[in-house]
């Protein structure tokens, strides 16, 4: 057998994982503790190239709600970090590697209120703990020479744009690998399991994503570009409500104020 073919046989077997919550296997090539400096990298750079929303309350909110779910989600290791961009063009959010989470001003009137919230960013959140991009870049490197991908590694200055675009990111930062429609649904899953078990209201997922679907103008907003369409997703928030619900029933529930988003909004 080649040598690159008995590589890429032992990184198969040795990168095999499963997705908390689905329990899905996957293909991980990064270890967490690089894919965890790679995202701390690319979000000091993205904040460094943003405007950042000084208003407390807007902050307080996004602040609140991330805390909530950071609770739940089981990542002792993540070092939580919630900033808001100024941007009310932007209808988006993202969770880097490490718990670098960004909500765009522009989603908070779609979010409309605290549970709105909760289903950005616990779709967002879901990313990074079902390690999606990890294993997008985990493809990719198998997709590539595997001796090549082994002797670039990480390094050598394309780490942020990876991971940038790993996460989403990438139609501004750099090269798109975009989620693919199995991520998008596991992000719908797990993330709804997470709001419940942080006491939101699962419920509200189903209104919130009617409201994204409305909110691109007869075209498709670019948080929806690779998700699955709208009935895929009411029939599978319908098949997970169930398991939803017993959490949300068992949880402390949270309170659910309307967003402060007047001062974003009118920018």
């Amino acid at each position: 057998m080649p040598s690159r073919l008995v590589a890429l046989v032992a990184l198969l077997v040795l990168g095999c994982a499963k997705v908390p919550y689905t329990n899905r296997s996957q293909l991980i090539l990064v270890s967490q503790q690089e894919e965890a400096a790679l995202g701390t990298q690319a979000f000091s750079q993205v904040v460094a190239k943003s405007k950042i929303d000084p208003s407390p309350n807007v902050n307080r909110d996004v602040r609140e709600v991330g805390e909530r779910l950071a609770q739940v989600a089981n990542r002792p290791d993540f070092q939580w970090k919630f900033v808001v961009i100024d941007n009310p063009r932007q209808v988006n959010a993202f969770c880097l590697p490490g718990g670098k989470v960004a909500v765009y001003t522009g989603i908070l009137p779609v979010a409309q209120d605290q549970a709105g919230l909760a289903v950005v960013l616990g779709h967002e959140i879901a990313h990074a703990v079902a390690r999606h991009g990890a294993e997008r870049i985990s493809q990719g490197m198998v997709a590539q020479s595997v001796g090549q991908a082994l002797a670039i590694g990480l390094g050598a200055g394309a780490e942020s744009a990876m991971i940038l675009a790993a996460y989403g990111l990438g139609a501004q930062y750099g090269v798109l690998l975009p989620y693919g429609r199995t991520q998008e649904s596991e992000a719908d899953h797990i993330g709804l399991l997470l709001m419940a078990q942080a006491g939101y209201d699962p419920h509200a997922a189903v209104e919130f994503w009617q409201r994204m679907e409305q909110s691109g103008g007869g075209g498709t907003p670019e948080f929806l570009s690779t998700h699955p369409s709208h009935g895929t997703r009411v029939k599978q928030l319908s098949e997970w409500m169930p398991e939803a619900t017993r959490l949300y029933d068992a949880a402390p529930h949270a309170p659910n104020a309307r967003l402060t988003i007047a001062s974003t909004s009118t920018r």
